[in-house]
């Protein structure tokens, strides 16, 4: 991924990426999670890491980190998802005091994507003093106090890196708090409602099309009373559903991507097309599987991975209910 310059596709020319931007991303991703719905997702996640940095960091912070981040150097992750707080962020109890020439950090990460790759982790805590005060730092690989903990074992994305991250009196010096003291919530967030539910979208697309794909190769192949099984009308009603479903996932996930890289305020569009592709894409790995009757619970058909992977999609940046609340509020208010 580095070689093919993936890592640097959000990053600036003038810090060693591409600068191509996020509709760019997003073909990229689909057509990569097409073949491993878990290489997509590590790497939307690795730009997920590397956003907060370009968007909030220094120029100090970016000279420092952001050439090796594109190169494959340092890789990257967010750090936000506690036991207390994923839907909720404000519910976290990582907490950072400060000290002389920095802060100290106490606190448990869950559920952190690239957790044991990552060693450039922005990590969200609250203040000690101020319960309502969150700040964005970076911590690296090697700060005292900072260590990895257990891996977790998925259902699906089995090839994509699950676990938790944990500070003991992690210290973390002055130059590596990310943007404003008490404005790390409107950073991570910010990340993660646009470029994480963007690659959400792209990983969602991946599966989607190789669903379709598989269904359709298959339907063609397989004889049923003497004709292959896409001559009935069942089978077709399906694939033309699966065909839909995908088409509208693109129109709404490249839609918000260009909005993104026009510059303009596109979560509510990501939140809609995070909710819609990723439910679309379970939609069809769960009729990929029917089509494929008992071949698709078979290990040597790639059907019963697709749908494995795609009932990961839908907790992954933000539920599909919590999406349907960021709807409503736009809907009503």
């Amino acid at each position: 991924l580095a070689e093919a310059e993936m890592l640097g596709i959000t990053i600036p020319e003038e810090y060693g990426g591409l600068g191509l931007g996020h509709v760019a991303r997003l073909i990229a991703l689909e057509e990569i999670g097409r073949i491993s719905s878990a290489v997509a997702m590590m790497l939307q996640v690795f730009h997920l890491g590397i956003d907060p940095i370009i968007t909030a960091g220094s120029e100090e912070q970016k000279q420092r980190y952001l050439p090796g981040l594109a190169k494959g150097e340092k890789l990257a992750t967010v750090a936000v998802t506690e036991a207390t707080g994923g839907s909720d962020p404000s519910g976290i109890r990582t907490e950072y005091a400060k000290t002389d020439g920095g802060y100290l950090l106490n606190g448990r990460k869950v559920f952190i994507t690239n957790s044991h790759l990552a060693d450039t982790v922005v990590v969200l805590a609250k203040s000690a003093d101020d319960p309502k005060c969150f700040s964005a730092f970076i911590v690296e690989e090697g700060m005292e106090g900072f260590k990895r903990g257990r891996e977790e074992n998925k259902v699906g994305m089995k090839g994509c890196n699950t676990g938790e991250l944990s500070f003991n009196q992690c210290f973390v010096p002055q130059e590596n708090l990310l943007g404003q003291e008490g404005k790390g919530m409107r950073v991570v967030l910010g990340a993660i409602g646009e470029v994480g539910r963007a690659g959400m979208v792209g990983c969602a697309l991946g599966i989607h099309a190789a669903c379709l794909e598989e269904s359709v190769k298959f339907a063609n192949e397989r004889i049923l009373y003497g004709n292959p099984i896409s001559k009935l009308q069942t089978i077709q009603n399906e694939i033309a559903l699966m065909f839909m479903d995908l088409d509208a996932s693109r129109l709404l996930g490249y839609r918000a991507a260009a909005m993104k890289d026009r510059g303009e305020r596109c979560d509510l569009q990501f939140a809609i097309a995070k909710y819609y592709s990723t439910e679309a894409a379970i939609r069809a790995a769960k009729t990929a599987v029917d089509i494929h009757g008992g071949y698709g619970v078979m290990t040597e058909y790639p059907v019963q991975r697709y749908y494995r992977d795609a009932i990961v999609l839908g907790p992954s940046a933000g539920t599909s209910y919590i999406m349907k609340v960021i709807m409503a509020r736009a809907a009503l208010f």
